[in-house]
């Protein structure tokens, strides 16, 4: 934590990310902040006002410098609140999602050993219980409705407070990894890791400033994610835009604010959804500015289909929990063309590389392990000092378990995960390739494919497909197509025909379900 200075000198600059976000907001404190789908308004001098209050009923709670401050709440502005105001208390924020039952939520309270944890009024009874068990000294409720104990208290608390000072090394949240393979990690991000992306991503992705006209920000993504919560919410605080604000994303609502804002960013999931409403036109659209889409690897289908509706080349980049943004496709003409199904180049101030796996770089264009570094980067897994020194090198590069080529004009393509890839009989199977594969066969709307134990080959490939509505697929007929199309290694030995895939709430299909209701094939 910050230290106390004692020599004579210039006092250093509060390096708090709270701190940067205010000195960001608008000169006008009265104009709209945030708008609800209700149409309940909140203005920048709300914003403070609000957090100045719960930031100081947190600190009177004497809590320990770097204190967790666990959160599993359903969306709301207040929700956006709280967390503002555990930045501006120079205390630690968790989120954590709100589908997590009682099982994953005592781990993580056991885990973090969080001083104060806020939940939904309805939940109170099981996870309060469950707080207090693992020495957690304080249980606050937050409703979705503006009510709870936590607004009931923090009433009572003055709207002047001084924000408490941080370096940029001070922790300021901690994300948890969706914990798809073993235990879940939590990723220490520090104040300077959101700062620095936050400012890069402003610049990189035009941001308008009120002077230049102003960015509206439609906000229908969780605040659970790094997505929401960091890329979203940060974008549009640290420009001082306002952000038309969605409990949950319902594609008609978004369409109807669209003529009203100028930034979307959503999953692929919801462009497909917005791309099945008759009223997507260019005319619905012509009013934004910029369509940004990530967590979740976007079909090429998609990317066309959206392009010829609204005219609007959907901007895809790639980032991680661990990393917050990594690489965007271009924003500005200037800066070159998007391409879909790439994530486009490395952002200012990244370096990224791709590795073979003795850690030599491969050549131009080669698959290989993508190692990523930068002033973004976390310094490492929660309580797991084994854990994060194997996840970097020696020269400090962070290896994302991400595999992918860069081409010669430096796009990044991602393959897939290193813990998805299929060795089948001694040979390395990338399931992405495969998808792409399928996904553009006629009648195919997705696909997935996962590797399952095998007695011959030690792993073969297992298609899972959705077919496009009215469609009829034959799990035949497809892998005789692939056949006539790829290397024999590469076929899956067998193909289900299904009506969804296991997603998350970010819209990634969930391939460690698929692993296991099909190992047995």
């Amino acid at each position: 934590m910050t230290q106390e200075h004692t020599s004579r000198g210039p006092t250093p600059a509060n390096e708090n990310l709270f701190a940067a976000l205010v000195a960001a907001f608008p000169a006008d404190r009265s104009a709209c902040a945030v708008e609800t789908e209700t149409g309940l308004q909140y203005s920048w001098q709300d914003l403070l006002d609000a957090t100045a209050m719960v930031a100081n009923l947190l600190q009177s709670l004497g809590l320990e410098p770097g204190a967790r401050i666990a959160v599993q709440v359903e969306k709301s502005v207040e929700a956006l609140i709280l967390y503002l105001a555990t930045l501006r208390a120079g205390l630690v924020y968790l989120p954590l999602n709100t589908a997590y039952q009682s099982a994953e939520m005592a781990y993580f309270i056991d885990d973090a050993k969080p001083a104060v944890v806020v939940c939904s009024g309805r939940n109170f009874g099981w996870i309060s219980k469950m707080a207090f068990l693992a020495g957690t000294a304080h249980v606050f409720t937050l409703n979705e409705d503006r009510t709870g104990s936590l607004l009931d208290r923090a009433a009572q608390y003055s709207r002047n407070h001084i924000v408490a000072k941080r370096s940029a090394d001070d922790l300021a949240a901690i994300i948890y990894t969706s914990g798809t393979t073993g235990r879940s990690k939590g990723a220490m991000l520090s104040h300077g890791n959101l700062l620095s992306n936050a400012r890069v991503l402003q610049t990189y992705w035009g941001w308008r400033t009120p002077q230049q006209g102003g960015d509206v920000l439609i906000h229908a993504l969780p605040i659970f994610h790094v997505h929401g919560l960091f890329v979203a919410i940060h974008g549009a605080l640290i420009n001082g835009s306002k952000m038309l604000w969605m409990a949950k994303f319902d594609p008609k609502a978004v369409l109807q604010a669209m003529p009203r804002a100028t930034v979307f960013m959503g999953v692929p999931t919801l462009y497909v959804r917005l791309l099945a409403e008759p009223g997507l036109t260019r005319e619905a659209v012509r009013n934004m500015r910029l369509f940004i889409s990530g967590s979740a690897p976007m079909l090429i289908e998609t990317f066309n289909d959206w392009q010829q509706r609204t005219g609007h080349a959907i901007l895809e980049r790639y980032g991680m929990s661990e990393t917050v943004m990594l690489t965007s496709n271009p924003c500005l003409p200037a800066d070159g063309e998007r391409i879909g199904g790439t994530v486009g180049r490395p952002l200012p101030g990244v370096q990224l590389r791709v590795q073979d796996e003795d850690g030599c770089a491969v050549p131009v264009g080669e698959i290989g392990g993508i190692e990523v570094k930068g002033p973004n980067v976390f310094k490492g897994y929660w309580n797991m000092p084994e854990k994060t020194a194997q996840e970097f090198t020696a020269d400090g590069f962070f290896k994302t378990g991400d595999v992918g080529r860069v081409d010669a004009n430096d796009y990044v393509t991602i393959v897939g995960r290193s813990k998805d890839l299929i060795i089948s009989g001694g040979y390395n199977v990338y399931p992405a390739e495969i998808e792409g594969y399928i996904n553009a066969l006629p009648g195919v709307a997705e696909s997935a494919v996962v590797g399952v134990p095998d007695a011959d080959f030690g792993e073969v490939g297992v298609a899972v497909v959705i077919a496009k509505p009215g469609a009829v697929l034959d799990p035949a007929a497809i892998i005789a197509q692939l056949k006539a199309t790829l290397a024999n290694f590469k076929i899956p030995k067998r193909c289900f025909v299904v009506p969804e895939l296991p997603r998350n709430a970010m819209g990634k299909v969930q391939k460690n379900l698929l692993r296991s209701q099909y190992q047995a094939v």
